[in-house]
């Protein structure tokens, strides 16, 4: 596995003092990242200004000492075969072998002072630098600005600061340092849930099937044990018992939704199994706006599915210092057996912002992709197992995240590209990628007003690749363009990274992809404006990057599931129809809880037996493969696609493939 990025550049505080939170400390009020409704930013002027006696802080993330050498013994300790499989580090031996030395973090310590800034370790790798915004800009050489959001609809207004532009790191500490995060205090992250588009009219049973599912819509876990044959463990007696699941979001929540959820399916779990853990003061208190559905589905999916499992929900403001401390704090802490998230962004918007500095030694970019790819590395090498969602944008999650579509035209200053790209954290190669696939079976939809007859019908005979393009017969049958049927770029994200090289468990992988070529990111000056971004750039051609997904589940909200959810605005409800991938991800950190108990062990990165399962031919396979539908651009086949990865996981052939031999 390759280190580099791209060569082209509420129950408990129990890591409170790891990450800097306490009980009576204030916490931000979260919000979901930008989109085409959020009001533009107003510049208030130089922070030094407005707030010049107020402290802020950053993240400043270290090194570690061979990043190479740790590499190649996850890898070693990742492959079914090595000598050194599942010989996974203790938090102490890991620290003794790549953490900086104590004098590395002192000198590091000492040159911030000298800025007027004051710096604590938090974790092995992180420092929490405080100082006043003067200090910060002599620092990293920056001119940090304040910024005011409006309030829209149930979303409240709030304010950020940025720097104006690209900082550089003190060249005294530039060859130790991974990451500065927090120079830019924006939303940082999305969700990667989605609703119907349009609703169902009903929602018959899978056909074919002696099981009768709940209706599409209102899919639960137990319809997933059957889906994906967990069932054969839960008769072993196998729930997760003696297994800790951790979810890191950018959300709040509330806990009596997730065990009503629970309840409601008449599962045994434990009333004191939840934890919370608040990072950097936390995310604030629950609201629609922040994304509180996200965290709620997370804890019910992954709970739901092995519910004899204890869990710790990490859980900071949306915010990219916080997206490295939410990491370092459940890797640090190595108390989850298995992570997830379901949060991202385009891989490559990290190379638009002035948020990340520059190497002045090298030139480089120093960016939290790189921090976070190392935290990973670690909690690869402790046995942690980390998924995370691929997007809902299809093959094309940059038109997902900025909410347009192409073409693109020089007079339309709202217009894009349509441009293949894919989604980050699950673009890294130290995290397993989830995917997204529909269900077969009938869908119904109505064509007037009054639902009455004729109804459309699309029967699907087989699971396929999620991609909404299947719908497109619906839009024209209402008489609707595909943009205002709202079903582009909807679809399970895959393709190819820009920014992560391929990494050894691809390769000579049949079916993986470079990244395609003449693809260009460009968007209109109004786009541009309202994300703080260019509106051009080239992106490099025939990359051998890393390919997502790994390995999918159904996220269509079409043949979706049900949330039990309180919100902010309209109370308590159980919420149909919501998929997405982010379901995936959670659902594979409660597989990951199930396959750890089978096992006797932890499993660590789930790629190398991923991959190494896909050639077993035995009567019984673990996996088995989507070779129908597509993603907007790559199609599902028997093998590896980027459409859908290594296909879907049977759970307890899985289960027994792990066993080995090897």
């Amino acid at each position: 596995m390759s280190s580099s990025i791209s060569k082209c550049s509420m129950l408990l505080l129990g890591l409170a003092a790891l990450t800097g939170a306490t009980a009576g400390s204030a916490a931000p009020e979260s919000t979901l990242s930008r989109s085409a409704q959020t009001p533009k930013a107003v510049d208030l002027g130089a922070l030094e200004a407005v707030s010049a006696r107020t402290p802020i802080s950053v993240t400043v993330a270290l090194k570690l000492t061979d990043l190479t050498a740790a590499e190649s013994l996850l890898e070693s300790v990742s492959k079914p075969g090595s000598s050194q499989y599942r010989q996974f580090l203790t938090t102490e031996e890991f620290e003794s072998r790549f953490a900086p030395a104590k004098s590395v973090v002192a000198s590091v310590i000492a040159s911030l002072q000298k800025y007027g800034l004051t710096a604590e370790q938090t974790t092995a790798t992180t420092l929490k630098v405080t100082g006043l915004p003067t200090s910060m800009d002599r620092a990293f050489g920056v001119s940090l600005h304040s910024y005011d959001v409006e309030a829209q609809g149930d979303a409240t207004g709030y304010r950020f600061h940025a720097p104006v532009s690209r900082g550089t790191i003190p060249a005294e500490i530039a060859s130790v340092v991974s990451a500065v995060a927090g120079l830019d205090s924006r939303p940082y992250l999305h969700p990667h849930r989605v609703s119907t588009v349009p609703k169902l009219l009903r929602n018959p049973v899978q056909k074919g099937s002696s099981y009768t599912l709940n209706p599409f819509g209102s899919l639960t876990v137990t319809d997933f044990a059957h889906l994906y044959d967990v069932e054969p463990l839960y008769a072993e007696g196998i729930t997760g018992k003696g297994r800790t699941i951790g979810i890191m979001s950018f959300a709040n929540f509330t806990p009596k939704d997730v065990f009503a959820y629970w309840s409601a399916l008449g599962l045994s779990v434990n009333s004191n199994r939840l934890k919370i853990v608040l990072v950097d003061g936390g995310p604030g208190a629950p609201s629609d706006a922040s994304g509180s559905m996200e965290t709620t589905l997370d804890v019910e999916q992954s709970g739901g599915i092995a519910p004899g499992a204890n869990m710790i929900a990490y859980l900071g403001p949306n915010t990219d210092q916080a997206f490295v401390d939410v990491f370092a704090a459940a890797i640090e802490a190595n108390k989850a057996d298995s992570l997830s998230i379901s949060w991202g962004s385009w891989e490559w918007f990290d190379n638009f912002q002035n948020g990340p500095v520059t190497d002045p030694l090298t030139g480089r970019t120093v960016s939290t992709l790189q921090a976070v790819h190392e935290l990973l590395v670690r909690a690869g090498l402790q046995g942690q197992t980390v998924s995370a969602a691929a997007g809902d944008g299809g093959a094309y999650d940059v038109n997902d995240d900025l909410g347009c579509a192409g073409p693109y035209s020089s007079s339309q200053p709202l217009s894009c590209a349509n441009t293949l790209s894919v989604d980050y954290p699950a673009s890294d190669p130290a995290i397993t990628a989830g995917g997204g696939t529909t269900l077969p079976g009938e869908q119904e939809y109505c064509l007037n007003s009054a639902c009455t007859p004729p109804y459309y019908i699309i029967n699907l005979p087989h699971q396929r690749v999620w991609g909404w393009d299947y719908l497109e017969g619906l839009c024209n049958a209402l008489g609707i363009t595909i943009a205002e049927c709202g079903i582009f770029p909807g679809g399970g994200g895959g393709g190819v990274s820009f920014e992560f090289f391929s990494p050894q468990y691809q390769t000579g992988v049949f079916g993986t992809q470079l990244t395609q070529p003449h693809q260009v990111y460009q968007v209109g000056s109004e786009i541009a404006s309202l994300y703080d971004v260019p509106t051009y750039y080239a992106l490099p051609a025939f990359f051998a990057g890393r390919n997502v997904p790994d390995a999918s589940f159904n996220a269509d909200p079409e043949t979706g599931y049900v949330i039990y959810y309180t919100s902010s605005v309209s109370g308590f409800a159980e919420d149909t129809f919501w998929g997405g991938t982010s379901f995936v991800a959670p659902q594979l950190n409660g597989v990951a809880s199930l396959l750890g108990e089978y096992a006797h062990q932890r499993l660590g990165l789930l790629n190398y037996p991923l991959y190494a399962a896909q050639r077993d031919w035995s009567p019984a396979p673990p996996l088995r493969a989507i070779a129908y539908g597509d993603n907007w651009f790559y199609y599902g086949r028997n093998g590896y696609s980027p459409a859908a990865g290594l296909g879907v996981m049977d759970v307890a052939n899985f289960a027994r493939f792990l066993r080995g031999p090897f």
